[in-house]
């Protein structure tokens, strides 16, 4: 096989295994949200970013975001709009971390639990998350600009 082969073969499952991957890391990342709204209202609380009146509203809407983000990419469904969403929660989450970090502030993420156990963002934290930044950006820039040529991977 020649490298212009192995190549292809790279650029054709290149974006099925960024979409998979993303998409069963949102659904992990729901999982213990959804089952601890509470826990998960007490996280978004310590960020100090969102009036009082908001944060139950997000710890109640946010995991099922991510739930149906999850679904939809795995799934391959409502990609451009899965994608960009993605991207854009994503950008949200680091801008929170990088905030709080520069506060000065001690929080803990909240972004695979709700448990303090996971340990306070730091930035290992912001490093992991600009890397699933990084691929949910080439996933959306795939899917508006090269899909086509790959369409035969996200039909259903």
């Amino acid at each position: 096989m020649s490298i212009g082969n192995k190549l292809f073969k790279l650029t054709e499952w290149l974006p099925l295994m960024t979409r998979l991957f993303l998409g069963g890391l949102f659904i992990y990342a729901s999982t213990n949200k959804i089952l601890h709204p509470a826990y998960f209202a007490r996280a978004v609380y310590n960020y100090q970013i969102l009036p009082d009146a908001l944060i139950n509203l997000t710890a109640l809407v946010m995991p099922w975001l991510e739930l149906l983000l999850g679904v939809c990419l795995v799934g391959g469904v409502w990609l451009p709009g899965a994608t960009v969403i993605s991207t854009g929660l994503l950008t949200v989450f680091i801008g929170a971390i990088i905030f709080n970090q520069v506060r000065g502030l001690n929080i803990h993420c909240g972004c695979f639990s709700t448990q303090i156990t996971e340990g306070p963002a730091t930035l290992w934290t912001v490093a992991r998350d600009l890397g699933f930044w990084t691929l949910s950006v080439y996933l959306t820039l795939f899917v508006f600009f090269f899909r086509p040529a790959a369409s035969k991977l996200y039909e259903p």
